[in-house]
């Protein structure tokens, strides 16, 4: 049970959001090098070469198009043509990760590990300071209206039930993916057609005009039925960590338990929810290369880059997302719908550890700041 804070050591929203703000530029900064260095040894294969790519600073998995191609065909590069060239389309010339990791940092410069960074923090960070706040703010009232509607509220303990934790973690995701999608569609687009801001309107009118109001949510449902599970999850389990971790710190805010507690709950939630990361993942890939760069029907893909076994062909129409998973069970069985497990584990259990770690720990200095206060107060 996590238990409720006296008044001074509340957080105001702001602050909530400085906190979850701070944690996921934290998280970015330690995870981007490792999806870069993933991107660029992908795309040393001709079997992973495709119209569209997945990228990830570890808040968000964004879809980024190939808006040019591959540098000219030869055994070695000058320092110029590698960097001239679209960093996810530079030369190919790695021959494991430590060896990217050491040529990347030497022939384009170190800052080259952090490409693509700038334009997908435009959304993720407000995406992760919106879902965190959100999730504090829905526990609080939900919390507040379980103990108002209670029959005996004079005998309720101060401990907040996981319930509580659960509830509020899918609400809180579902309402920041469903804020978010929209302007994640944009960005997409102007990516890929280079449009400038003004054509924004122009774009979202067409969208509208040949696909409705719902066009401005293609993919919303994969997304939801990863996210909200992933996130309903989460929270509980983290708070179960913190418990069972403190029996032997005796500290349950101390920084190892927020980490480790990251860490575990992030592995179970996205273990337990790895088949509909795989379902979204096909899905994203594929509104992607049909729906923003124009790949035509009937084109085989493959999906080998998304840490997925087999081929599918692009039809006419986007498949659903039950069409996609029996798809997947009839030509690999149920465990192609745990493909790629091992490298979402690596992905998502230290970004989670570092996000929440960071989280509590600016958390824990605002109530500092906060108790500091509320004590100056008292003695004037």
């Amino acid at each position: 049970m996590t238990s409720s804070k006296p008044e001074s050591m509340m957080l105001t929203p702001q602050q909530q959001m400085l906190s979850s703000g701070t944690g996921a530029l934290i998280v970015s900064l330690f995870m981007t090098p490792l999806d870069v260095v993933k991107i660029r040894l992908q795309s040393q294969e001709r079997l992973y070469s495709k119209k569209c790519f997945l990228y990830s600073n570890g808040l968000m998995d964004h879809l980024c198009p190939r808006t040019n191609g591959d540098p000219p065909v030869r055994a070695l590069h000058t320092q110029q043509e590698i960097c001239d060239c679209k960093w996810f389309n530079r030369p190919k010339y790695f021959s494991g990760t430590a060896d990217a990791f050491l040529k990347i940092s030497r022939t384009e410069g170190i800052s080259s590990l952090w490409s693509g960074l700038s334009p997908t923090l435009v959304l993720a960070v407000p995406t992760t300071v919106i879902y965190f706040t959100m999730y504090e703010q829905l526990k609080l009232t939900i919390d507040t209206q379980r103990r108002a509607l209670s029959a005996h509220p004079d005998i309720l303990s101060s401990d907040i039930p996981r319930m509580v934790s659960l509830s509020a973690g899918g609400l809180a995701r579902l309402l920041a993916v469903t804020l978010v999608s929209p302007m994640e569609l944009v960005r997409t687009k102007m990516m890929s057609k280079k449009m400038p801001l003004s054509d924004v309107h122009k774009c979202l009118k067409d969208l509208v005009k040949t696909q409705g109001v719902r066009g401005l949510w293609n993919g919303y449902t994969a997304t939801l039925l990863r996210d909200v599970p992933f996130s309903a999850l989460y929270w509980p389990l983290y708070e179960q960590c913190k418990d069972t971790l403190s029996l032997y710190t005796g500290n349950r805010d101390a920084f190892l338990v927020n980490f480790g507690s990251g860490a575990i709950a992030g592995s179970v939630a996205s273990t337990v929810t790895l088949p509909f990361d795989v379902i979204k993942t096909i899905k994203q890939i594929e509104m992607g290369e049909k729906d923003i760069m124009g790949v035509k029907p009937g084109t085989p893909r493959s999906y080998h880059a998304t840490g997925f076994q087999g081929f599918s062909t692009l039809s006419g129409r986007s498949r659903t997302n039950m069409i996609i998973a029996k798809e997947l069970v009839s030509e690999q069985g149920v465990k192609g719908l745990f493909s790629g497990l091992i490298p979402r584990l690596l992905k998502v259990a230290p970004a989670c550890a570092i996000m929440i770690s960071s989280y509590e720990f600016c958390k824990g200095f605002f109530r500092q700041q906060n108790s500091e206060r509320a004590m100056n107060r008292e003695t004037l």
